[in-house]
């Protein structure tokens, strides 16, 4: 392509922003321009489907329930005056409740609360994580710390961060149903860890969760300080701004409001039923045309900011809880999805570019930019040159270097890092996943295999205590993994997994012999 040609084309599909300031780059995708005209009855659909969607239309038929996250930011949307009313309280309430611990007048006897613990899993914790990592400072208020898996190790390494201030830490405990096992152990192991330093929980703790459920009922039996809503109209991976991501937000002395503005003016921006001016129409349609509607290329992420490194694990949930799925809306199998994953610039240049550019081309890239780089002046690092001015020139060249190879890319320009961009950038990819599953008729507002893997959970660990029973008939006489399963009448896989872990993690269990999976022996000592 001509230098001539090229700046044709990327005058073209240079898509700017006002309201938000952000620019959207989409020359280096190699579709021709009669491409969104072909598009075009499928992004008619696409919009009238999210029409419906922010007026109140069922969008989740599974569990008969309305999606609203877009009401989060715009709540005169709302279908109806209670649910704009239940918005507008529980953003006040948690922003009330914030600024009484910032100020110390929410307290122990120890002190003013000087850390929170957040216990989550999913949308739960990685939402309020990306957005602590984007937008924190130094001087922030409280310091966060995570709870987002069930591994012992995991906790065992949060506690220690908090063991100095554990006195003085918040404990918010996040749970639409209050029955999400991982989040349930977090809890209860922080409650236990409170305990053996000579503390209790409760008077320290906070629940975000769903009326009437579990963790609610709980809460509210032990006095915890206090309570705020989830709601069955908003999905974990688009809760961020609901209490979910509103109460860390402002425990830390974020810009909420701003948050939530910067939401809604991307909203605005992608209302526009205009495919080539939307700009989350024109990056769906920038994934459809990459992996021909199927999700045959990878989406790989390249933020060009360090604050921005959870980006592409945010995405990741975001776009492939979403998108992948088996069925779509007609009940024909599909397998769709588009597998998301990326680090940082100009790290990535240091790791896997190299296959991007010389490698298979089962991908198309992202590249994301802040143009606003510091607070502060610059230094030089050679004359006239500032480490900045090389972060911009290698995403540039990276860049160049990738379309030179004929790899495709996109590249999204933030003016900066503030709560009202990371808003518009959260906001702007809600919007593009929900028209690109529309675009290829799926929903994108269930997620069936989650389900499928609790459940399979479930049944391991039903089977787990069988085991333990099967071998104390067995006290005196070790027995193999077939042998236990053919007593129980299961798969002897599963047993062996099962009793390995048994042995490695509790020392009543022992494990003789080789480990080899048909002779290995197991037996209560």
């Amino acid at each position: 392509m001509s230098q001539h040609t090229a700046w044709d084309r990327f005058t073209r599909k240079y898509l700017i922003l006002e309201e938000t300031g952000f620019a959207l780059d989409t020359s280096r995708m190699l579709y021709e321009d009669t491409f969104l005209e072909e598009m075009a009855a499928q992004c008619a659909r696409a919009f009238s489907e999210m029409a419906a969607l922010e007026k109140g239309a069922v969008a989740n038929p599974d569990e008969n329930r309305m999606v609203g996250h877009y009401w989060l930011r715009e709540p005169d949307l709302a279908p109806n005056e209670a649910m704009r009313l239940e918005i507008l309280k529980t953003r006040e309430s948690v922003k009330t409740f914030a600024a009484e611990v910032r100020k110390g007048r929410i307290q122990r006897p120890d002190g003013a609360f000087t850390d929170a613990l957040i216990v989550g899993i999913g949308g739960s914790a990685l939402g309020p994580q990306f957005v602590a990592e984007a937008l924190a400072s130094p001087g922030g208020s409280l310091r966060l710390h995570f709870l987002d898996n069930t591994d012992p190790d995991g906790f065992d390494r949060v506690f220690a961060e908090i063991q100095q201030t554990i006195a003085t830490t918040l404990v918010v405990v996040i749970s639409k149903s209050g029955g999400t096992k991982e989040t349930r152990n977090g809890m209860l192991e922080t409650d236990l860890f409170f305990r053996a330093n000579g503390f209790e929980m409760a008077s320290r703790a906070v629940a975000v969760t769903g009326a009437g459920s579990e963790l609610d009922r709980h809460a509210t039996a032990s006095g915890w300080l206090a309570q705020f809503p989830m709601w069955d109209w908003v999905g974990g991976r688009t809760s961020v701004m609901s209490a979910v991501g509103l109460l860390p937000m402002a425990l830390q002395g974020l810009d909420v409001d701003a948050f939530l503005g910067g939401a809604a003016a991307m909203d605005r921006a992608t209302r526009l039923a205009d495919s080539a001016k939307n700009p989350a129409m024109v990056l769906a349609l920038m994934w459809y045309h990459a992996g021909c509607g199927r999700g045959l290329k990878d989406m790989v992420v390249l933020p060009y900011r360090d604050r921005l490194l959870l980006f592409s694990k945010y995405l990741q949930q975001l776009v492939m809880e979403s998108i992948g799925k088996e069925k779509d809306l007609d009940g024909k199998t599909v397998h769709q999805g588009i597998a998301v994953y990326g680090n940082k610039g100009s790290t990535d240049q240091h790791a896997y570019v190299q296959q991007l550019r010389d490698g298979i081309n089962n991908f198309f890239a992202t590249f994301i930019e802040v143009r606003h780089q510091r607070a502060a002046d610059s230094p030089e690092v050679e004359p006239g040159v500032t480490s900045g001015d090389y972060l911009q020139g290698f995403l540039r060249g990276t860049r160049a270097a990738l379309s030179g190879s004929g790899r495709e890319s996109i590249t999204l320009s933030l003016p900066d890092l503030s709560a009202f961009s990371v808003g518009a950038l959260i906001a702007l990819y809600e919007r593009t996943v929900g028209f690109y599953a529309s675009l290829i008729h799926v929903n994108a507002y269930h997620q069936p295999g989650v389900e499928a893997g609790k459940k399979a959970a479930t049944e391991l660990l039903a089977l787990q205590a069988r085991i333990i029973a099967e071998l104390e008939n067995r006290r005196s006489a070790p027995a193999t993994s077939c042998e236990i399963a053919s007593a129980l009448g299961v798969d002897p896989e599963s047993v062996y997994h099962l009793l390995r872990h048994l042995a490695a993690n509790r020392p009543e269990i022992s494990m003789t012999g080789s480990a080899v999976p048909d002779v290995a022996r197991f037996a209560i000592v």
